[in-house]
């Protein structure tokens, strides 16, 4: 759910640099009927394809991948209309998207691996973890750092308000501000961005009150790097999605030219005459003006909250693998699993839904549904676990400018689900590596 504010100096096409851009790129304008659609055609699913292309039409969205498991069975994978616009290279079932915010599940399933092994407490203070990482000299550090607990900042309670009307702000977009402010290379890395926010005052009491903070998974990042002894990425790796089978999340890169194999490209929305991608000055220093999508932000600062790259493959395999469900074995006990959804602030106006850890949970009479989204420039993601055996997941490369296309994409998953005619009794999982 991270949001930038992106500093538009020119538009043009995707690219490492400005080019003319095609007059009609295939399958992203309003309108354009040759969406190309990779995988299975599933008889009695056909909703998903229907819904799934009415969308990315409406909202200019190149290319996207949709993917149904029911009952531990991967039922449905399918890729969506261009991983690469100008090569004309449709996206697979299986490609590899910035996942964005979706991070934050993984995050807080290796936070609960520690406390289940006995090395953390969700009740623990925070400050001892990260005391090594020491504010600006002269800095006075807020003394409510000492009150701020693990499951403050899982479930968002942890003091730090960005949108807070004069003044609020999201330390991630200050990579040059915060590097500057504690004498640390630019772009500001995440432990150099937890150094900049001791030396700044909490917005609130921790545990006063919910506020969607990315910077609290950083935070969470350096904590499990020093409770583990490992980095972040290679614990979560070694004890989160390996053990579920998902191989091919890997933490991605800012640059074009550091993108994994079979990752998408991301497109910014499309403007016709203009093309798909914002131009901003990079930040890494001396490197110019680049693509936004491509360094105009510090992807790598937000390892624990929103840099993961992955599939619907690997997500499913993920979500199944800490679901509470028999089908496949979890890597967390049940206590945990109830523990890490079971209760948080209330955020919906109604009262019917909270934010547990990394989950946002909709109670109901035969369950609960999970949920959680994401979007950066040039991504949108959701991933559902819903209270009647199946989980979702969606993945787009590029957002809307003026729609909560994330909320339009987590409607669309149920919408198309409530329309499948029939469901099939295969399992595609051993389809994919």
């Amino acid at each position: 759910m991270r949001r930038y504010l992106v500093p538009l100096l020119i538009l043009a096409a995707c690219g490492g640099d400005p080019t003319t851009p095609p007059a009609t790129p295939p399958g992203t304008l309003p309108g354009q009927t040759a969406i190309p659609i990779s995988g299975l055609a599933v008889p009695g699913m056909q909703a998903y394809d229907r819904t799934i292309t009415d969308l990315m039409r409406r909202h200019a969205i190149p290319g996207g991948a949709v993917a149904v498991l029911r009952d531990g069975k991967l039922l449905y994978a399918r890729g969506f209309g261009y991983a690469d616009v100008e090569a004309g290279t449709p996206v697979q079932p299986d490609a590899l998207f910035r996942i964005a915010s979706v991070s934050k599940p993984i995050t807080a399933v290796a936070v609960m691996k520690l406390v289940e092994e006995g090395r953390l407490g969700l009740d623990d203070r925070v400050a001892p973890f990260i005391a090594h990482l020491t504010p600006a000299p002269g800095a006075t550090v807020d003394p409510r750092w000492e009150q701020i607990t693990i499951r403050h900042l899982l479930t968002h309670t942890g003091g730090w308000d960005r949108n807070k009307p004069h003044g609020g702000f999201d330390p991630i977009d200050r990579p040059a501000v915060a590097a500057a402010a504690v004498n640390a290379p630019a772009p500001a890395s995440g432990e150099t961005l937890v150094r900049y926010m001791k030396g700044m005052p909490l917005d609130f009491t921790p545990g006063e009150r919910f506020v969607y903070s990315n910077f609290g998974y950083i935070v969470l990042g350096r904590v499990i790097e020093r409770v583990s002894g490992m980095p972040y990425r290679d614990f979560v790796r070694a004890r989160v999605l390996g053990p579920v089978g998902a191989s091919r999340t890997q933490q991605g890169r800012s640059r074009l030219r550091d993108a994994l194999p079979e990752e998408v490209r991301y497109y910014m929305p499309w403007q016709p005459g203009l093309g798909m991608t914002a131009m901003s000055p990079s930040v890494f220093p001396g490197e110019g003006v680049v693509p936004f999508n491509y360094g105009g932000f510090h992807l790598e600062a937000g390892d624990a909250s929103g840099a993961w790259v992955s599939s619907t493959i690997d997500l499913l395999r993920f979500l199944s693998g800490v679901d509470g469900r028999p089908e496949r074995p979890d890597i967390l006990s049940a206590g945990l699993v109830a523990e890490m959804t079971g209760s948080g602030p209330t955020v919906c106006t109604s009262g019917a839904c909270y934010w547990s850890s990394g989950w946002l949970v909709r109670p109901s009479q035969g369950g609960a549904t999970w949920s959680h989204g994401g979007t950066l420039p040039g991504t949108t993601a959701m991933l559902v676990r819903t209270h009647h055996g199946f989980s979702l997941v969606g993945l787009f490369n590029a957002r809307s400018p003026t729609a909560d296309l994330e909320g339009e994409l987590y409607g669309a998953l149920w919408n198309a689900l409530s329309g499948v005619t029939a469901f099939p009794t295969h399992d595609l999982f051993a389809t994919f590596r």
